[in-house]
C-alpha cells in the first residue's frame, strides 16, 4: 500500500474541551502512523485556551492560538500550516467514523486520486457497505450533479489548492465558494456513499445558531457574483459546470430570501439585484426536475406569490 500524509485541519471556537477531545481521538485510531497524520487546531480567539487540558496529545498536535477573525480564517491559516500530501477539515464538535474513514484512506491509497467525496452520518453506526464510484474530473462532476459544499466531506490533494481560498469576513456560504474552486482543479475525483464523518446535531452547531438574516443574504449573495464572475473567465466544461453551480446556488438563495425574509418587497429588491448581474432568471436549462419546476414558478409574478405563502410554511432548508 502507498504511503499518504493527511494534514487534518480543525478550527476550534468555545466549544467544551470534550466535544474537541472525542474529535482528536477519532483521528488518532485511524491506521495512520505519527508521520503519516498531522493534526492542526486553529483556536479562533476563544474566551480562554484549553491547550492545557490537551496536554495528553501534546505530541500529536500543534494548537495555534489567533485573535478571532471567523472560521474562515482559521481554515486558512490551517491551510497555510499544513504539510501533509492531503488535507482534510474537521470540525471540533464532529469526528469521523472510523471503518468508513478507513476505507476513504485506502481508496486513495490504490487510486492516488486528487480528491475523494464521502458522505457523511448524524449517527455512529454506518453501513459498513459502501458503493465507489471514479475516478472522474471534477468539473464533470459539476456538470452532471449537485454536490455538498461542506469542506469536511471531502479530503483533498494539497497541490490542486493553486489560489483557492476561504473569503474572510464571510460567515454563510464560505464553504460553497471554496468547494467549488476546488473541483474545478481536481483531474481526478473519487466518491464513495461511505458515511465517514458524524456531524453532531446540537444546540450550537452553526446551523441551529441564531443568525442576522441580512448577514446571510449578503454573504451568500456576495459569494455568488464571485463564482460567477470567475465562471465567465472559464471555457469549455469548467466554465459550463461553475455556471450549472452558480444557478443552483441562486435557486437555493432565492428559496432562503423568501424563507427568511418573508416579505414580497424584499424579495423583488434581491431579484433586482440579482437581474443587475445577469443572474436573473435563473438559466433556462434542465440541471434537475426541483430546478426546472423552481425556475418557472420564479419567472412569474403568481408564482412567485404563491412560493411566498408556501415556503414559509416549510421547514425544510435549503
Amino acid at each position: 500500500m502507498n504511503s499518504i500524509t493527511i494534514s487534518f485541519i480543525i478550527p476550534y471556537y468555545n466549544l467544551p474541551v470534550m466535544m474537541l477531545r472525542e474529535c482528536l481521538d477519532s483521528i488518532l485510531s485511524l491506521p495512520l502512523q505519527p508521520g503519516e497524520c498531522e493534526i492542526i487546531i486553529v483556536d479562533d480567539g476563544s474566551e480562554y485556551s484549553v491547550e492545557a487540558e490537551l496536554q495528553i496529545y501534546a505530541d500529536r498536535i500543534q494548537y495555534i492560538r489567533k485573535e478571532n477573525e471567523g472560521v474562515s480564517v482559521a481554515r486558512n491559516l490551517g491551510l497555510q500550516m499544513a504539510k501533509g500530501e492531503y488535507i482534510q477539515f474537521v470540525d471540533a464538535d464532529d469526528k469521523l467514523i472510523n471503518k468508513p474513514y478507513i476505507h476513504c484512506i485506502e481508496l486513495l491509497r490504490e487510486k492516488n486520486a486528487d480528491m475523494l467525496l464521502f458522505d457523511f452520518s448524524t449517527s455512529l453506526s454506518p453501513s459498513s457497505f459502501y458503493t465507489d464510484e471514479g475516478p472522474t474530473r471534477g468539473a464533470t462532476i459539476m456538470s452532471s450533479r449537485n454536490i455538498h459544499g461542506s469542506p469536511w466531506g471531502y479530503i483533498f490533494r494539497k497541490s490542486i489548492c493553486q489560489n483557492c481560498q476561504f473569503t474572510p469576513g464571510v460567515n454563510y456560504g464560505e464553504d460553497e465558494e471554496f468547494t467549488s474552486l476546488l473541483l474545478l482543479q481536481a483531474e481526478s475525483v473519487l466518491i464513495t456513499d461511505a458515511k465517514a464523518y458524524y456531524y453532531r446535531q446540537h444546540g450550537s452547531s452553526a446551523i441551529h445558531q441564531t443568525f442576522r438574516s441580512e448577514k446571510r443574504l449578503t454573504d451568500t449573495q456576495g459569494v455568488i457574483s464571485r463564482l460567477h464572475h470567475t465562471a465567465n473567465t472559464l471555457s469549455g466544461e469548467k466554465r459550463y459546470a461553475l455556471q450549472r453551480r452558480v444557478a443552483q446556488l441562486t435557486m437555493d438563495y432565492i428559496y432562503n430570501v423568501i424563507r427568511l425574509t418573508k416579505s414580497g418587497e424584499i424579495l423583488n429588491q434581491k431579484l433586482d439585484n440579482l437581474r443587475h448581474e445577469g443572474l436573473f432568471p435563473l438559466p433556462n436549462e434542465a440541471y434537475t426536475s426541483k430546478y426546472t419546476w423552481f425556475r418557472r414558478m420564479t419567472n412569474s409574478a403568481l408564482g412567485r406569490r404563491l412560493l411566498l405563502f408556501i415556503i414559509p410554511l416549510t421547514k425544510k432548508e435549503r
